[in-house]
């Protein structure tokens, strides 16, 4: 084995341990239903998770926040109350694009779907990509699908547990052999990287006091 992932198992249950330690428990994903899960996780892509609240507000505020609603508004109405949450001309087209999707299949049998099916299934909803599929599916369905964004990337490459140039696939696959398969770790573990990414470990990283640091490459270089 190379020194990247070196007895990484032990590792990644390390840091979920520290940052749970650090931050304790996250109640992630901030949400009133699976629907409303669902379209979170539309419009958080590529904006931070504060302006996707004022957008799911506004929805909430013109009672829009059930598919049919969505798909009978004018999309330019959609796109108007979406703009806290940026793009919004393409996150109303995709938003649509998830609530066609669910109206043509219920709710019964996305759920009796095998994870596998489940997760093809919403990557063939135009607009929903591999980190948006895999947020539904371990939020809004709690099946044990590990999350792999931005935040992943930049923590786990510094702390060497990474290269950081893997694909999506294959770090969801490592993390997903490498930890117990659970919904409720793999939910709190990625709210915990997303709030270290936003305290401690961000682009320019703050590391006095981070609680990885003993764990942490970059630093110890």
């Amino acid at each position: 084995m190379s020194a990247v992932g070196a007895n990484s198992s032990g590792q990644l249950h390390q840091v979920y341990c520290r940052l749970l330690e650090r931050y304790g428990p996250q109640n992630w994903w901030p949400a009133d239903t699976e629907f409303e899960v669902m379209v979170g996780a539309i419009l958080t892509q590529n904006t931070a998770w504060r302006n996707v609240e004022l957008a799911i507000r506004n929805l909430k505020q013109a009672d829009l926040l059930a598919a049919e609603r969505i798909l009978a508004c004018p999309d330019g109405e959609l796109a108007q109350l979406l703009r806290p949450a940026g793009y919004f001309n393409i996150k109303a087209s995709r938003l649509k694009n998830l609530c066609r999707f669910l109206d043509r299949v219920s709710c019964r049998q996305l759920e009796a779907m095998p994870t596998a099916e489940l997760r093809e299934q919403f990557l063939s909803v135009k607009g929903v990509g591999p980190e948006t599929a895999d947020d539904i599916l371990l939020y809004a369905f709690r099946r044990p699908v590990f999350v792999i964004d931005a935040y992943t990337r930049r923590i786990f490459s510094r702390l060497g547990l990474v290269s950081g140039a893997e694909s999506y696939e294959q770090l969801r696959a490592r993390f997903e052999k490498e930890l117990a398969p659970s919904d409720a770790v793999y939910g709190e573990y990625h709210a915990l990287i997303i709030q270290h990414a936003k305290v401690a470990c961000r682009v320019r990283p703050e590391c006095d006091g981070c609680t990885l640091a003993i764990q942490c490459e970059y630093l110890n270089k």
